[in-house]
């Protein structure tokens, strides 16, 4: 069966096992992943225990895992510029920088977010 005739519950099924090994691939191969989980693990529980409004604690948690996507997809851009050679090139390097900008923008927004509602 092509993959493009793959519809319904068995393309949902595929999304979830394709989504799932991404995650294994980050944190196997991508130490900032692993540290970024490790954030998250202590975070996401803070953020449910402390005492805040239910919008709070959703933005609390959304920062976290907002995080954690971008390392994902700058992990992706990383993977996909390396593996089309380890020259350097300038749209390379613009490519890895511009993702890791990415992941910077995230921490300071989660960090901003955290300050804001937990001490401002």
């Amino acid at each position: 069966m092509k993959p493009e005739s793959v519809h319904g519950l068995k393309r949902v099924m595929n999304a979830t096992r394709y989504s799932w090994l991404g995650l294994k691939a980050a944190f196997k191969n991508e130490a900032a992943f692993r540290e970024e989980v490790l954030l998250a693990a202590v975070m996401i529980p803070v953020a449910l225990w402390i005492d805040v409004t239910q919008v709070e604690r959703i933005l609390l948690i959304a920062v976290v895992v907002l995080v954690l996507m971008a390392e994902l997809i700058n992990s992706a851009i990383e993977a996909v510029v390396d593996r089309i050679g380890p020259e350097r090139h300038e749209l390379s390097g613009r490519a890895k920088d511009i993702g890791s900008a990415a992941v910077f923008l995230a921490l300071l927004l989660a960090g901003y977010t955290w300050l804001e509602i937990l001490f401002l």
